[in-house]
């Protein structure tokens, strides 16, 4: 049914959203709710909104630096030139970046991504807009990219998009950095929590970010204490992949295929040898399960701040450390083979033991259980559903040790991913649905500090075309995290993270935008607490108004 409720909606108006986000965060405070909502959408309807907390901002000096201004019409990137700001010093507490965007007419989601001197620093996906236009911002933190920032580089941009007599929407955006001067007696602390944490392990910035690009081949500083590898692994670009997650094996009756399923797993191995695995999120864009109208108040998790996959590979430090060039692969378990839609940039960030030259090391140990990767198929007939039952699990350990300048120090990391869902679809899948859990298990132990964090995703919608061509989508999704630091065997820190989205909306298709008769309620409630405070907010819409805005915290 996906495929075929997408060309009905081909040549549709899809009207759409705005963010302001740090991160995926709301900016804006929380406001009353609007006057009663009407029966159905009209043409217009609230600016987006999300449930998630602001950026902290520190109360230091600030300078603003502009570093894109484009109008994308194509798929031709915008490139241009960057200089760091002056006034506000060469180390900065607190690094700000900022995307304004605006948008009219008819246009699809596109996907986009902005690099400096070649790190990509932000990967995102656009709102579809109305006919009258809209505008979005999102804010992200990106302070870990501090040393690239802190030299003239050259700019990257592109939002590949198509505008014809059909798509007419030019996606305009300004992109700006904020940079917050350090306040004074930082450098002091930073390097008495360095102590505590035995070097590197308590510096939460980078010396090095060392971008892969489109190659990878990796050479690190020779004198490399922690190796953090990021991948901004996206499933996308319009086909099958965009639904990854609802994929079956090629011999069973269903739309969108893959070898052996829906299980993904996105892998790094170093020099032919795995050196981390995790679980893919699984991203809804605005014009998710064939719905726009799920998504034009409150976006789904993530949908327009793309979260990089970190892997922890300081445990083969004392390998890439040998002065010569390694091969670092990044790639998707459970892709076919030459299939596209799947975009993996890697990030290299490196923290350096500055009083030694050379810092050696060794990987100690590895260990890989086999990956299992099943799924059970039980037809069906008529209206009685087919089903796909996967269950698909894996795990990695590995452990090594660097030789500094402060001593041996081992670092061991194990992630354990484990991945079960349900699909069920009627013959011509105008019954189609998806529950499914993937759990990420990772365990960074580094001298007698250990941080476990135990991430979470979870998606449970169906969609249903009515003999009267009303189609229906009921879908929840949660992204939830829970990080704990121990010291010595001593609890130090918690944090938790808990991002659920629930939507419910219905339209006529195959008929002119102002016989849709669009029905749709939204609602996000974002947690957070532990370390750092509390937040608590939840917003809800009911036909794209506001009806509810509620701060706990």
């Amino acid at each position: 049914m996906r495929r075929q409720v997408m060309s009905m909606l081909v040549g549709m108006a899809l009207a759409a959203s705005t963010l302001v986000g740090a991160g995926q965060a709301a900016a804006t405070p929380p406001s009353a709710p609007a006057p009663a909502p009407p029966p159905e959408f009209g043409t217009d309807w609230r600016d987006p909104v999300t449930a998630a907390p602001p950026v902290p901002k520190p109360r230091t000096k600030a300078c603003e630096v502009t570093v894109a201004e484009a109008k994308f019409k194509d798929f031709t990137p915008y490139e241009g030139d960057y200089a760091p700001p002056r006034g506000c010093g060469d180390r900065w507490g607190k690094v700000v970046l900022r995307l304004d965007g605006k948008v009219k007419g008819r246009q699809y989601d596109r996907l986009g991504y902005l690099r400096v001197g070649g790190v990509e620093m932000f990967r995102t996906s656009t709102p579809q807009p109305s006919p009258e236009g809209i505008t979005w911002s999102v804010e992200k933190d990106v302070t870990r990219y501090s040393e690239t920032l802190s030299r003239e580089q050259r700019i990257e941009m592109l939002i590949g998009n198509v505008v014809n007599d059909t798509y007419t929407g030019v996606i305009d955006v300004k992109v700006t950095l904020t940079f917050y001067a350090r306040k004074k007696g930082a450098d002091a602390r930073e390097k008495s929590a360095e102590a505590r944490e035995m070097g590197a392990s308590g510096r939460t910035t980078p010396d090095r970010v060392l971008p892969l690009g489109d190659g990878t081949t990796l050479a690190t500083p020779r004198n490399s204490e922690r190796i953090i590898a990021e991948v901004y692994a996206t499933g996308s670009g319009g086909g099958c992949e965009e639904y990854w997650y609802m994929t079956v094996p090629d011999a069973m009756p269903y739309s969108c295929k893959a070898d052996n399923g829906p299980y993904r797993e996105v892998q790094v191995k170093v020099d032919g040898q795995l050196a981390g695995i995790a679980a893919p999120f699984p991203t809804v864009w605005t014009g998710g399960w064939s719905n726009p109208f799920l998504w034009y108040v409150i976006p789904g998790p993530r949908a327009f701040d793309v979260k990089p996959i970190e892997y922890d590979l300081t445990p083969f430090a004392g390998i890439l450390n040998d002065g010569r060039p390694h091969e670092v692969e990044v790639s998707v378990v459970g892709v076919p083979k030459a299939q596209t839609g799947w975009s993996t940039p890697v990030n290299v960030l490196v923290w350096q033991d500055e009083k030694s030259e050379r810092v050696t090391g060794k990987l100690t140990q590895h260990t890989e259980g086999a990956l299992s990767n099943k799924s059970t198929h039980t037809p069906g007939s008529g209206e009685t559903p087919h089903r796909l039952d996967t269950k698909g699990s894996h795990r990695l350990s590995v452990s090594g040790h660097v030789n500094t300048s402060h001593g041996r120090v081992t670092t061991t990391v194990t992630r354990t991913l484990a991945n079960t869902s349900v699909h069920r679809w009627t013959e011509g899948e105008t019954v189609d649905g998806l529950e499914a859990t993937w759990n990420d298990r990772e365990t960074v132990t580094t001298g007698g500090r250990s941080v476990r964090t135990d991430r979470t995703y979870t998606m449970d919608g169906t969609t249903t075309l009515g003999a009267d061509d009303r189609l229906r989508t009921e879908i929840s999704l949660d992204d939830r995290a829970e990080s704990v630091t121990t010291h010595g065997g001593r609890r130090v820190g918690r944090t938790v993270t808990d991002d659920r989205y629930d939507g419910d909306a219905s339209y006529l298709t195959n008929v002119p935008r102002e016989e849709r008769h669009a029905v749709g309620t939204s609602r996000e409630r974002y947690r957070q607490f532990g370390d750092g405070g509390c937040h608590d907010r939840t917003v809800a819409t009911v036909q794209g108004t506001l009806t509810e805005d509620r701060l706990r915290c």
